[in-house]
């Protein structure tokens, strides 16, 4: 058993914009060549190919959801089995940590490199696993460039991604806060007369769920995870019997949504009344597969990915890889 992690780092990353020279003084520390900071998906993908050699006990990613998506979406690509990943230690560094809130390692900086080498000295880098399948999304045109994440949308969240990239939302508040901006926003432009209509019109698109055509063409919103837990008790999703092993969480809000507001306070809170159940608005479960014939982005992990040539997104529940806790 390997008993050394690799780091790779984001030095772009909000919190790590901020040099803590503790934390330097440590990575220094680290043997040779298990310290990354690559500065592009074509280098990041060298990295990997590197690692696979020598396999690691661990990878730590020191950023945000995007670099633990390019993280995962480079192992993807790369000539490493699925089945022999090593596990991954997330530091919430980033913009958004949706992810770290899951199945983060609850530690940043020195502690947590500091705790990571102790447990590997002792044999124990298996202690504290959490297993989830990421998102899988795949594009005909983009073979061999499959990208992989945990929290992704259409429609409506898209457009509040947008207010989220804006650079007064994003470069001067901090994470949390900057999603409390971008809620309030959102909600602004439904209770301006001006635009909410255009926001509830929606956005067209065919959705089949494992293979299964759904009714309705326009979306108001769509969201799709592979994660168990949100901040701040939020959990916009409901889960039928039946559908209890599968791998990707789904929320589908039809244009024109009956009964909006209630609804957004009841599933932001984690609640799903029996009403929003019945309400042919809205519609969630548990799938292995949705695909989308749509000429709209899907954004993942805060990435706008366009469809495919054929107008065809596909998304889809990953392999298993294993997240260490502190």
């Amino acid at each position: 058993m390997p008993e050394h992690f690799a780091l790779i780092y984001n030095p772009r990353s909000r919190r790590n914009l901020k040099v803590d020279r503790q934390y330097q003084a440590v990575v220094r520390a680290m043997p040779s060549g298990m310290c990354h900071a690559p500065r592009s998906h074509a280098e990041l993908r060298r990295v990997i190919e590197s690692l696979s050699r020598v396999p690691p006990a661990c990878i730590v990613v020191d950023g945000g959801d995007g670099t633990v998506g390019s993280v995962l979406s480079a192992l993807y690509a790369s000539s490493w089995p699925h089945e022999s990943w090593p596990a991954l230690a997330v530091l919430a560094s980033g913009n958004t940590n949706l992810i770290a809130a899951d199945v983060g390692f609850g530690l940043r900086g020195p502690e947590a490199l500091r705790l990571l080498q102790d447990r590997l000295a002792n044999g124990q880098a298996s202690v504290g696993l959490r297993r989830r399948r990421p998102l899988v999304v795949s594009r005909m045109g983009y073979e061999g460039e499959d990208i992989l994440g945990f929290f992704g949308g259409m429609g409506a969240f898209a457009r509040g991604i947008e207010i989220a990239h804006q650079p007064g939302v994003l470069h001067n508040w901090s994470h949390d806060m900057a999603v409390l901006v971008t809620l309030v926003l959102s909600f602004a432009q439904l209770v301006s007369p001006a635009q909410r209509r255009s926001w509830l019109a929606g956005v067209t698109a065919d959705l089949a769920i494992d293979g299964q055509d759904m009714p309705g063409k326009e979306h108001f919103m769509l969201l799709c995870t592979s994660l168990q837990r949100l901040p701040y008790g939020a959990w916009p999703f409901w889960t039928e019997a039946d559908q209890a092993g599968k791998g990707v969480s789904y929320l589908d809000v039809a244009a024109m949504p009956k009964r909006l507001f209630p609804a957004a306070w009841n599933l932001l809170r984690g609640h799903a009344p029996a009403w929003l159940k019945r309400s042919d608005s809205y519609a969630s479960g548990r799938a292995d597969t949705l695909v989308l014939q749509t000429g709209q982005p899907f954004v993942l992990d805060g990435e706008v990915l366009s469809p495919g040539v054929d107008g065809r997104i596909t998304i889809s529940a990953g392999p298993p890889v294993s997240f260490l806790q502190a």
